[in-house]
């Protein structure tokens, strides 16, 4: 039952696929995308595995202070060589004619590090900081998700509506060419002026079919962003406006601090001098404690009990020079953190007032456009009843006429504008794909 069900609507798909039907459109808001992008974006799943990688390293980290133990099992054949020597192997033979001897030995030794100079306890301490980078890192990722799922959720508002814009817009043309053909007809108007209006009606009719395909494309983009891997139509449902607005200039500087990406830096810098730390305590000694315990006898199984306890330390006195151009190689690892720190930082506070300035502007530009949507409105209402009755030439009424169209698609326009530029701005703050629920 089950694998008919999944036939039949195998079949349904590619037939509809096959012959142009159009599959139903899925609403989606902007909530449910943020869903699915926390979900089952890959940057976002990579982001992670990165942090159970540092996670991980830790762990590795840690095990050289841990007891480090082992268990051990041999079988040795011997026999002795004429002269009276004695020669060793897994299996020996000879033209004496001595009888081999087998012995067995099984046990366990172990070996605790007591001290090494302070080592493992940076490299804990950079591995920590690591794991806080890579978190970092994690919010970074979801940061410029959110950016590019919140541009193309724009993009397909704005789509969306040009498609209700242009479809007005084609409407009036072919009003207006009604017109224009009732004044030719009646000898109040050449051809010249009827033609334009046939072309103004076919760039309309381009227009809509443009603003289409826009739709298409923005679907696309939006199923790309939230980590889809099967593209499904679908509309978006919310608003042009923007509501994080901002009109107060913030404290860049302040609000710069707490950023990922610069808090990622930082902690790239903190590990840095952990390493640096390290790699001085590679000319410490190190000192183990060790111990065994063995098991032999000629006869299976072994009952000869031998217990071994002792200590040792160690100290390199000369390795070529690897401490020391180890210890060079963490200075200048060190040195370029602090650097990348500094240059973040800027960049960042940078980004901030550039990102403030821009969605104040798009805000602002929104404003203008409405201004100049609603004049040219009311100006091309007067200019058609004034050019229906012959008081306005057709040049002079065109005029209005396409600017009318323009203010009605730069007003879209700067709508979409402003919410990219909203959105630019959250990312600039390090907004992650959690702060809509914030």
């Amino acid at each position: 039952m089950l694998l008919r069900t999944l036939l039949i609507s195998f079949f349904i798909i590619h037939f509809s696929a096959a012959f142009g039907i159009a599959q139903p459109e899925e609403t989606m808001e902007w909530y449910d995308c943020v869903i699915e992008a926390k979900n089952q974006h890959p940057n976002l799943m990579s982001a992670m595995e990165q942090v159970n990688q540092s996670k991980a390293s830790k762990e590795v980290t840690r095990s050289v202070i841990m007891p480090q133990i082992a268990g051990s099992a041999a079988r040795t054949t011997s026999q002795s060589a004429s002269g009276g020597g004695t020669g060793t192997s897994m299996v020996s033979h000879s033209s004496t004619g001595a009888k081999p001897k087998t012995s067995y030995k099984y046990g366990i030794t172990g070996e605790q590090l007591l001290f090494d100079g302070f080592k493992t306890s940076f490299d804990l301490s950079a591995a920590e900081r690591n794991i806080l980078s890579s978190r970092y890192n994690y919010d970074v990722t979801s940061s410029n998700i959110r950016l590019s799922l919140r541009a193309a959720f724009a993009n397909l508002l704005k789509a969306q509506e040009l498609v209700k814009v242009t479809k007005e817009i084609a409407a009036r043309r072919k009003q207006n060419l009604r017109l224009v053909e009732l004044r030719y007809e009646g000898g109040r108007e050449h051809r010249g002026s009827l033609m334009t209006a046939e072309a103004d009606v076919a760039q309309a009719t381009y227009d809509v079919d443009q603003a289409g395909r826009s739709v298409y494309y923005s679907q696309r983009q939006l199923t790309k962003e939230m980590g889809r891997s099967t593209f499904i139509p679908m509309s978006a449902n919310g608003s042009l406006e923007v509501q994080d607005k901002v009109e107060l200039r913030p404290d860049f500087e302040e609000l710069a601090r707490t950023t990922p990406l610069l808090q990622q830096l930082i902690e790239k810098r903190e590990s840095a001098k952990f390493g640096l730390k390290s790699t001085y305590a590679d000319f410490a000694p190190k000192v183990y404690l060790s111990g065994g315990l063995d098991n032999t006898n000629t006869q299976w199984p072994p009952d000869k009990n031998e217990w071994t306890v002792g200590g040792s330390i160690s100290l390199p006195l000369f390795d070529g020079g690897n401490r020391v151009a180890a210890v060079s190689k963490a200075k200048a690892v060190l040195g370029q953190a602090l650097d990348d720190e500094r240059s973040g930082r800027d960049g960042v506070i940078l980004t901030l007032a550039n990102t403030w300035t821009n969605l104040q502007n798009a805000i602002e530009n929104v404003w203008v456009r409405k201004k100049y949507l609603d004049a040219t409105e009311e100006r091309a209402k007067i200019a058609r009843a004034e050019y229906s009755i012959g008081l306005m030439s057709f040049d002079n009424w065109i005029i209005i006429e396409d600017n009318l169209v323009s203010a009605k698609k730069s007003y879209v326009e700067s709508e979409a504008a402003s919410l990219i530029a909203e959105a630019n701005w959250i990312q600039a703050k390090g907004g992650t794909l959690d702060y809509d629920q914030n």
